[in-house]
């Protein structure tokens, strides 16, 4: 495994260096990673090394970009939108000359629409800004404070807000809550019956499964060898 970086699209002009960890070995088969996104990102982050590794042992060449204003980018997430994110993942998939793409949770809303793309129990803007608003009130009421659903998307839309740590500006809340994984001829959805157990974004600390990792990366390679 290899960290690299690549020069990642600005809206206004220019580029920003963002990091990538990648298997590369010049193979013919070589997917793009779009990671699962907020909080499940940190859950999600070591198993999806895991699926990658097994997927380097069958052959397959395999890119995990950083999105701007996420993990190690130094852009602000604050003026990064859900378009701003689908132009680097497609200008990502262009520069590590992807053949494939897979999608991982809130990853799945970000995958271009020209490459075949595997979905991996795929969820929608929508459901991901309720989890991180019932988070937010969880926390405000262990503090004494009270909050409400409503309240708290009124002001989302009004000026933006912070969500389990992620400032997220109004456009960004507007553009998210109305995205929805794309379906498709060239898009194949894989549930987490067909991983076996709980989705591990479920847990409360970042964690790995070795026979989920080992039953994705099996997915994925028969998948791809087709």
């Amino acid at each position: 495994m290899t960290p690299l970086s690549w020069p990642c699209p600005l809206p206004g002009g220019g580029t920003s260096e963002e990091y990538a960890l990648a298997f590369d070995r010049g193979r013919t088969n070589r997917l793009l990673v779009v990671p699962a996104l907020f909080d499940e990102a940190n859950r999600l982050r070591r198993q999806s090394v895991e699926v990658m590794r097994r997927l380097d042992g069958a052959g397959v060449d395999c890119f995990l970009p950083d999105l701007p204003g996420c993990n190690e980018s130094l852009q602000p997430l604050e003026v990064q939108s859900p378009e701003d994110w689908r132009d680097a993942v497609a200008f990502a998939a262009m520069h590590f000359g992807a053949t494939h793409v897979l999608g991982i949770r809130g990853g799945c809303l970000l995958t271009p629409e020209k490459l075949p793309c595997r979905h991996y129990a795929p969820i929608n803007g929508a459901s991901i800004l309720r989890q991180m608003i019932r988070a937010r009130i969880l926390a405000a009421r262990e503090a004494g404070t009270v909050e409400t659903q409503q309240d708290l998307m009124d002001q989302a839309m009004a000026e933006g807000i912070e969500l389990t740590g992620y400032r997220l500006s109004a456009e960004f809340i507007d553009q998210f809550q109305s995205l929805a994984p794309r379906e498709g001829p060239n898009v194949q959805e894989i549930g987490q019956d067909m991983v076996g157990g709980a989705g591990l974004w479920l847990r409360a600390e970042p964690d790995e499964n070795r026979q989920q990792a080992d039953a994705l990366a099996a997915i994925l390679a028969i998948g791809l060898a087709a």
